[in-house]
């Protein structure tokens, strides 16, 4: 990274860690997802300057790379102008905005976020089994041997696994729900003691916060799925109904509370049955943008920890 210096630049830190506090005041206010992701590359990068220059202090290393990584205010600077070009580069095309209401209803065939919701939908039944399964499975092992020597070590592999769970399922959002999300590992600073490390895992709210959104994944998956399976099969159904009619599929028909409605002799019936299909087709592809930006918000507010400065 290159930047010129701003005038008003505090001095530059001694060691590695007030590099990263400095940095992380200089991101306040920025998307959590990107100062978390903007801590792991800069400790990563002095971190392997540091091995490269051993017999260097970390002052002398951070000040020798001060030139070519930049100060923490130009990495600030620099991270906040990657994001607009990176978000706009990976951003997919918006359909141009429609002021009437036909316009805006049958409009979102046109949004390409709508169908990463609708396969989220269909694909968060099989992640929220799995969710489920884990969190019960490793939280109940891990606790239940505790009393011996070997569940410590297996509770602390449990929790980073939820750790690392959750930033797949991060991947997984932002990809189909567009909805930025974290694209590395938890920061953590690496210098201090290992217990202390180790005790952020139960220390920090993240944690437990991840684990309940998996076990929450479980009763929202069998509720997404069941709602798109639905209504799509429903919205299908009804529109192939005149169809079936007209080639001469003997029973084509809709049955409502034990009456039936023969679509074969009366096809008001059947362009009606059409015509609410393909409007509950489109009801559909609305719901399903509602749900991608509801799970979006829950899995900001849940997976991603705002930066304490």
């Amino acid at each position: 990274m290159n930047a010129t210096a701003p005038m008003n630049a505090r001095p530059l830190p001694t060691t590695i860690p007030e590099y990263l506090e400095q940095l992380r005041a200089a991101l306040k206010g920025a998307d959590p997802a990107m100062v978390q992701d903007a801590l792991y590359d800069a400790e990563e990068y002095l971190r392997s300057e540091l091995a490269e220059q051993a017999g260097r202090s970390e002052a002398e290393v951070i000040a020798s790379v001060a030139g070519s990584y930049g100060a923490p205010e130009e990495v600030a600077e620099i991270y906040r102008e990657t994001e607009v070009t990176v978000n706009r580069a990976l951003r997919q095309p918006r359909p141009p905005k429609r002021r009437s209401l036909p316009g805006r209803f049958f409009g979102v065939v046109a949004d390409p976020y709508t169908y990463g919701a609708l396969f989220y939908m269909l694909l968060s039944l099989a992640t929220g089994v799995f969710y489920f399964t884990w969190v019960t499975t490793g939280a109940s092992l891990s606790a239940g041997l505790l009393i011996l020597i070997i569940g410590v070590p297996l509770l602390l592999l449990f929790l980073m696994s939820v750790r690392l769970l959750s930033l797949v399922e991060g991947r997984i959002v932002e990809t189909l729900l567009g909805v930025r999300m974290p694209r590395r590992p938890l920061y953590t600073q690496r210098d201090k003691p290992w217990l202390k490390r180790l005790g952020e895992l139960f220390t920090d709210w993240r944690t437990w916060t991840a684990m309940g959104y998996m076990l929450l994944m479980l009763p929202l998956g069998v509720a997404y799925f069941s709602a798109v399976v639905t209504l799509l099969a429903t919205s299908v159904g009804l529109m192939a109904a005149p169809f079936a009619a007209l080639l001469g599929h003997a029973g084509a028909g809709i049955y409502l509370d034990g009456i039936s409605f023969s679509l074969a002799d009366d096809w008001r019936i059947a362009i009606a049955a059409f015509l609410v299909g393909f409007l509950l087709l489109f009801a559909t592809l609305h719901l399903a943008r509602l749900v991608g930006h509801f799970h979006g918000w829950l899995a900001k507010n849940l997976l991603v920890r705002d930066p304490v400065v």
